[in-house]
């Protein structure tokens, strides 16, 4: 065994005092580091290294936006950054993933500096003092790209800078088709997929005419699971993803069972994500447990001109039920019944995902311009979309409104300690432009158009816990709510005043601002009406020296928005953090930490990673989230939404002997409080298989 191994394995040994032996973990990335000196290749000068990576084909050309003086700049901020490794996963989670390699994989030709280094002055195109900004917001480790930007900015041969995408299927073979193909060259360049098929006829639904001929939305999932199989990104990564269907669909049942560890091998689903469209209405029935009726889709279609998935069913259900032209049944399970068939089937599986439509939509800015209709593989992106039209060869289509996540990640410890949340979050947003204004998927014309139109990024956060737990507080409290209302507003004001001042500077704003509540500053209402500062002492005593905006600052904000426009439809989305928040030295996402020293295990070895800060002081605030009340978890992620314009991927942690009707309860408190979707569902019994979202993942 490795020496590095052995002493990161020895961490997870109490020692004489009865706390863990942490200062194992020196040792291990001690040693990792000389193997990383022995294996990386030497220059005699940064001009040396980087004429080589250039000439080889390993890095873009960047002496053609930036001469070597301003390049010298740059690496001279990443070098004045003091850095250091924090854990054993962190030094060897980045060499090992992360720098980048020579063609052989024999030795190293990155350090964290370099990387850092070519990922700034990749992202900002020529403008040295955006890339000096952006590296040292990376090397103070204040903000971190998504996998997909960070692992592939700067190289000659890169991959995409994104790395997740959804679209609509349409009721037709041509869409059909279509969306599939797209599907797979998505998969083939690592991306997650995620597609709404409640457009789609239900099983025995009329096909021109001739009743019982179509075959429902499972074997639409199985071309879809199989194509994700097939285009795997050439045996490196996995194909991923997921397909969601309203719950009103008259396939309803049968698209639940595919996830049953007991369904039948034709119909289950292996590796397919499923997740389901939840409107109000659907809860209101389950809440009085009224009757519930779902919907043959084409007869709606047909009754209305209008497919259901479009339709605002808290309104129509009642008149779809009472319309005689609309073929519907009682669903062969109640509303208490499909819910507990959910329940037990997310206990199984982890599937499906719940995305609460109304939710999303009720403080949507761009109502005006369209509905949300579904999420993603990590239920955080949340954006209007558009099916398109396919028409037969020779015919042109007619190509909408798909959504690609451009995503990226504070890191909330670091931010405070620097007391510069407004520049971070400008740095954020400066590269995240970028990103978007780079991305180009041209076998994906629907995704391709959106992106243009609408300049959509999520920004996020990690370490939420780790920062409550080396403040010393619990997450629980409403300690640690005052903080995350407070920090997160800030995050909403400077993200929007950033979009602002882009939209000034390049004279363009999103297509269709103008109908927008940011334009009418309907928006900002709920910021002009109470002020989002400190209300706890020990929060107040956090934000000391920083700037909180108050409500004269929001109405300031609001009358520039409303002159110079948003250059982005969409900011905020807090996606799943998983590889990059070890290298970050953070707690995932805003989630609790399940473990106050975790065990990875790659290929034949594992991983011991301590929660950072921890102490023995700290390691009483690291409570485990299966041991936490879900309603305080749910109650921390609705104080985070309300100041988030997309969604947040939110876990529910249970134990294993959990009554399906304790768990039903968790999903109507959930959505009472308004979050607009819910991510996996873990029990302890399956600690590791279904938490890793590799599309979105930061």
């Amino acid at each position: 065994m490795k020496a590095y191994l052995k002493y990161n394995a020895e961490i997870n040994r109490r020692g004489e005092n009865g706390f863990w032996q942490l200062e194992k973990d020196e040792l291990a990335i001690a040693e990792f580091a000389k193997e990383v000196e022995a294996q990386s290749l030497k220059f005699s000068s940064l001009e040396e290294r980087l004429r080589h990576l250039v000439d080889h084909n390993y890095y873009y050309n960047l002496f053609e936006q930036y001469s070597m003086t301003e390049i010298e700049a740059v690496y001279a901020v990443v070098e004045s950054v003091p850095f250091a490794f924090q854990s054993f996963m962190a030094i060897s989670k980045f060499y090992r993933d992360y720098a980048l390699k020579t063609n052989d994989g024999a030795y190293y030709l990155e350090r964290y500096q370099d990387r850092n280094a070519i990922v700034a002055l990749f992202l900002a195109q020529g403008n040295v003092d955006m890339a000096c900004r952006l590296a040292k917001a990376l090397m103070e480790q204040r903000y971190q790209p998504a996998t997909p930007t960070y692992l592939n900015a700067g190289k000659a041969r890169r991959g995409e800078l994104v790395s997740c995408f959804l679209d609509e299927m349409d009721d037709s073979l041509n869409s059909i088709g279509h969306i599939i193909n797209q599907c797979m060259q998505l998969s083939k360049i690592g991306g997650g997929v995620s597609t709404n098929l409640s457009k789609l006829r239900m099983l025995g639904d009329p096909i021109r005419g001739v009743e019982q001929a179509a075959k429902g939305v499972i074997p639409v999932m199985k071309l879809l699971e199989d194509g994700f199989t097939y285009a795997d990104q050439m045996g490196q990564r996995k194909g991923a993803g997921a397909v969601y269907l309203n719950i009103f669909h008259g396939d309803i049942v049968r698209f639940l069972s595919t996830k049953k560890v007991n369904a039948d091998e034709k119909t289950r689903m292996k590796t397919l994500a499923t997740g389901i469209i939840v409107p109000d209405r659907f809860m209101q029935i389950l809440e009085n447990d009224e009757p519930f009726y779902v919907f043959s889709p084409y007869s709606v279609h047909q009754a209305y001109g209008v497919h259901l998935d479009e339709m605002d069913l808290d309104q129509m259900y009642d008149e779809l039920v009472g319309n005689p032209k609309v073929n519907k049944e009682l669903c062969e399970l109640s509303a208490r019944e499909l819910m507990t068939q959910i329940a037990i089937t997310q206990l199984e599986s982890g599937y499906p995902y719940l995305f609460f439509k109304s939710n999303a939509n009720r403080d949507h800015a761009l109502k005006a311009l369209g509905s949300i209709k579904f999420s993603n593989l990590c239920t955080e992106i949340m954006q209007l979309s558009r099916h398109s039209v396919i028409h037969d060869y020779g015919e042109a289509d007619e190509i909408q409104l798909g959504i690609s996540c451009n995503l990226g990640s504070l890191n909330i410890v670091n931010v405070m300690e620097h007391q510069n949340i407004r520049e971070t979050v400008h740095t954020a947003m400066e590269a995240l432009t970028t990103v978007s204004d780079m991305s180009d998927v041209r076998n994906a014309p629907s995704i391709r158009s959106a992106n243009r139109r609408f300049h959509s990024v999520g920004l996020g956060a990690m370490n939420l816990h780790g920062f409550l737990a080396k403040h010393g507080i619990p997450y629980e409290s409403a300690v640690a709510r005052d903080f995350a209302n407070v920090f997160f507003a800030m995050v909403n004001y400077y993200s929007l005043e950033k979009s602002m001042l882009i939209a000034k500077e390049r004279g363009q704003c999103f297509e269709g601002f103008e109908r927008s509540e940011y334009a009418n500053g309907q928006y900002f209402q709920p910021y002009l009406t109470r002020d989002f500062v400190p209300r706890s002492e020990k929060v107040k005593a956090l934000f000391a020296g920083i700037d909180v905006p108050t409500r004269r600052d929001w109405a300031r904000l609001r009358d520039d928005v409303m002159r110079y426009g948003v250059f982005h439809a969409y900011r905020l989305a807090i996606a799943p953090t998983q590889s990059i928040s070890y290298i970050q030295n953070s707690t995932q996402s805003v989630m609790p930490v399940v473990r106050r020293i975790e065990n990875r295990t790659y290929g034949n070895a594992s991983t011991y990673y301590p929660m950072p800060f921890l102490s023995p002081t700290t390691q009483w605030l690291y409570k485990s989230a299966f041991d936490m009340d879900q309603k305080k978890i749910i109650d921390m992620v609705a104080v985070i939404q309300q100041h988030v314009d997309q969604g947040i991927s939110t876990t529910l942690f249970v134990k294993k002997d959990i009554p399906t009707d304790e768990l039903v309860q968790y999903f109507a408190y959930a959505h009472k409080r308004g979050l607009k979707s819910l991510y996996y569902v873990r029990n302890r019994t399956k600690p590791n298989e279904n938490d890793i979202c590799e599309s979105c993942a930061i």
